[in-house]
């Protein structure tokens, strides 16, 4: 059982939190994310595997699913979306030769392209978000998939309900305190439990979720349009 006390942090908008961080992103990631090291080429083996297969990544940081798709569909026509510039930048960089077209925003706001993408993908990037604002992104997710598309979801996730609500109360009393707006996304962690996350991609209009593996706090969904 996770301890649940309460934090003293301050916190920073989500984009900024990343950009300041870029310089050992990737390392911090893999060595201290517990299973990273599995969990990233897993996610990359689950999406599809046809030639200028189309992709939409939710959050794409510096691309490190992408580095493992790229070794397995080198012509994989990436759409990414992410806050951080700096982030953006990096995958440039590190794919020059690859057909990336890279969005700087939120995916909450920017407009998908409906009916376009074979797979959609997220890694480590949705577990700050409620259920309630999650159902309407996935709503476009689903809209955003070829008719035999799907979504698959790599990410860090609440053991309890007890967990889900104490994480989202103490982000709400951090915003209160250090008089933060509320429609404002700040870094910190608010994952939802497996079944809610579930309900929140069934609610949107998937026609079926399962979940394919885990490592611990951290699930590898698929949600077929």
């Amino acid at each position: 059982m996770i301890r649940l006390e309460p934090v003293d942090m301050m916190l920073e908008k989500m984009g900024e939190f990343f950009d300041a961080r870029l310089e050992g992103y990737e390392e911090h990631q893999i060595k201290t994310i517990d299973a990273a090291e599995e969990f990233y080429p897993y996610t990359a083996e689950c999406l599809p595997k046809g030639v200028d297969t189309r992709i939409l990544d939710l959050g794409c940081g510096t691309g490190l699913e992408l580095g493992y798709y790229f070794d397995i569909i080198p012509t994989a026509k990436i759409t990414g979306i992410d806050l951080a510039a700096g982030m953006l930048d990096a995958l440039k960089k590190r794919f020059p030769d690859k057909a990336l077209d890279l969005i700087m925003g939120s995916y909450f706001e920017v407009p998908f392209e409906e009916g376009a993408y074979d797979a959609v993908v997220s890694v480590e990037s949705l577990h700050h978000f409620t259920k309630e604002e999650k159902i309407p992104l996935y709503e476009k997710v689903r809209k955003a998939l070829k008719v035999d598309g799907y979504f698959i979801l790599t990410d860090y996730f609440a053991m309890s309900d007890e967990e889900e609500r104490f994480h989202r109360a103490e982000l709400l009393r951090l915003k209160k305190e250090q008089g933060l707006r509320e429609d404002e996304f700040y870094h910190y962690d608010t994952p939802l439990t497996v079944e809610h996350e579930k309900e929140a991609l069934l609610a949107a209009g998937f026609a079926d979720v399962q979940v394919l593996k885990n490592w611990g706090h951290t699930y590898t969904l698929k949600a077929v349009r």
